[in-house]
């Protein structure tokens, strides 16, 4: 009975979780005049608010952009922060532990505040209404790199030792040992990358004025806020749909590998 009680709770705690993002899914497919029910169902469920978000805005556009930016920083910053994290966790030189909380540090700055200094550097590069822009400055995240040195922390010294007597060398340790074994931190690190480079809103709208190289935030954002939707509620709340369906879809897939990394990260280290 305890068990029942507990199942219990926490499917009515999953619903009125989820139910915001039920409601906006079920209103994106009803008329105007019905949105705002609190109901889910209707009998004139139709994709006509889907049709106007793709006749009025270059959304398939600005998806592929967003994927191309987000798969791209994802992968940088799996392999940069990897590299990054092993050097921390298992290479033993003067000023390690300085660099570490140097990486820590930059975690509680704003970015407001690197904000103004990043657009004049892209300026300088030559980089606005450019992808270097949106990608260059996410590829190394500190969140990536502590997250892979603890994880490192973790994994047996005698494993590092056996490998250096075969006569493998760190970069060949890294990726043919450490690498097998950090599948749970690998995908934590990549979804939470590309959940942060896919949401990004502020930064493109200052780097990108190029209609073929918004982002779909970035497109979703000037739809709803600069008068394309013509206030109409169902077009945004399809254009917010089409633009969290794939988030969604990513974390379903790999919530296991998600929820067992964030559990054995190497806390206690």
């Amino acid at each position: 009975m305890k068990k029942v009680l507990i199942y219990i709770g926490l499917a009515i705690g999953g619903f009125l979780f989820a139910y915001p993002f039920i409601w906006m899914i079920s209103a994106s497919l009803k008329p105007e005049i019905e949105i705002g029910h609190l109901s889910l169902w209707s009998q004139n469920f139709s994709l006509n608010n889907y049709k106007q978000v793709v006749e009025k805005i270059p959304i398939w556009r600005a998806f592929f952009n967003s994927i191309f930016v987000s798969l791209t920083t994802t992968a940088s910053v799996i392999f940069f922060g990897s590299i990054v994290g092993y050097a921390l966790a298992r290479l033993k030189f003067i000023g390690r532990e300085l660099i570490f909380n140097i990486i820590l540090f930059t975690m509680v700055i704003p970015f407001q505040i690197i904000m103004i200094p990043m657009y004049i550097l892209m300026v300088k590069f030559g980089w606005v209404d450019t992808y270097y822009a949106l990608i260059v400055p996410a590829m190394v995240n500190a969140f990536g790199i502590l997250l892979f040195r603890q994880y490192y922390l973790d994994i047996p010294e005698d494993l590092v030792d056996a490998a250096r007597i075969d006569g493998c060398n760190d970069f060949q340790i890294l990726f043919k040992i450490f690498w097998p074994l950090s599948r749970p931190v690998i995908i934590t690190v990549g979804i939470i990358s590309f959940m942060q480079n896919w949401n990004k809103v502020l930064w493109p709208l200052i780097v990108i004025r190029v209609r073929e190289l918004m982002t779909m935030p970035q497109m979703v954002t000037i739809f709803a806020t600069g008068g394309q939707a013509e206030s109409q509620l169902g077009a945004q709340l399809a254009a917010a749909t089409l633009l969290a369906i794939p988030i969604i879809i990513v974390y379903a897939f790999f919530q296991k590998y998600f929820i067992e990394s964030m559990a054995t990260s190497g806390m206690k280290n």
